[in-house]
């Protein structure tokens, strides 16, 4: 359930080799180094165990996925019930054989999954050939009920879209995590680079503004893939509160833990004098389920 309580949000935010198991060994240090400093709920960033690996489509890497429950959340399980925090972990989730999944688990305080989402919208671009790995999620938006209060959790590409944060904050969340691999083709860093990284923060300022609620994204850094084909990603972790400003915010290449405090009372003072949800006008809105509107 939602909580009147403070809590201290912990994103862990770090460059990833090609080998999974030292990925996972470099995750749990980071996750005991950000629970130090006073994190209670931490999260990953998006497919935190490999690189990222939807840059080309290749059958062999479906080797890198697992069940959930499995590996990552069996260690990362044992991990927080030690440390007595809330871990979002993003995971290449195998289903079924041939049935994958770009999935979120939240591990609470006793080291059990309280819950999974997976993630709704699936990219198809130049390096980011996701639609090739993963099926499109069929839980719908989702809250989960933590120690530390009542979280949301969306997987980067859900970031542009006004809909899941404003059904996924409906549930009652206090704060949305969006686990997150986005960075720059080095052809188009130069010319575009600067407005693709403002587009980034300000949809997702956005959503913390309409919604009067804390928002939370935490991408990876480094430089991934071959020089002329890869992705620079750009980190730029950061938390937002209920009115969008940005209260803490990471580098765009240093690997480092974001802690950032939050106050739910915040949210009720925000939304107090910008009621956006008392006004909606959810009459209205029925067209908003058509691909497009033909008049």
């Amino acid at each position: 359930m939602a909580s009147a309580e403070k809590f201290t949000v912990g994103l862990v935010q770090m460059s990833c080799s090609v080998d999974p198991n030292e990925n996972l060994a470099k995750t749990e240090w980071k996750i005991r180094e950000a629970a130090g400093k006073g994190a209670q709920i931490i999260c990953l960033q998006e497919l935190f165990r490999s690189q990222y690996f939807c840059r080309e489509e290749n059958h062999e890497l479906f080797a890198l996925a697992e069940p959930i429950p499995g590996p990552s959340t069996f260690a990362l399980g044992k991990l927080a019930r030690e440390l007595k925090v809330v871990i979002v972990a993003s995971l290449f989730e195998r289903r079924a054989a041939g049935l994958y999944h770009n999935t979120a688990a939240v591990i609470g305080t006793d080291g059990e999954i309280v819950g999974i989402y997976r993630k709704m919208h699936i990219p198809d671009d130049p390096l980011y050939f996701e639609k090739f790995y993963f099926t499109p999620g069929d839980l719908g938006f989702l809250n989960f009920d933590t120690a530390f209060g009542r979280i949301g959790v969306l997987v980067c590409w859900d970031q542009w879209y006004p809909e899941a944060a404003r059904l996924s904050a409906l549930g009652g969340a206090n704060i949305l995590f969006y686990p997150t691999a986005i960075g720059w083709h080095p052809s188009e860093k130069e010319r575009y680079g600067g407005g693709q990284l403002d587009a980034w923060r300000t949809i997702q300022r956005s959503h913390a503004i309409a919604n009067g609620i804390y928002i939370a994204a935490v991408n990876r850094v480094g430089f991934e893939g071959p020089a002329d084909r890869g992705l620079e990603f750009w980190g730029c972790s950061f938390v937002a509160d209920p009115f969008g400003q940005v209260i803490g915010e990471a580098s765009t290449s240093m690997e480092e833990n974001l802690i950032v405090e939050c106050d739910p009372k915040h949210m009720e003072e925000v939304r107090r004098n910008w009621p956006f949800l008392r006004d909606r006008r959810i009459d209205a809105y029925g067209p908003i389920l058509n691909r497009w509107l033909d008049r």
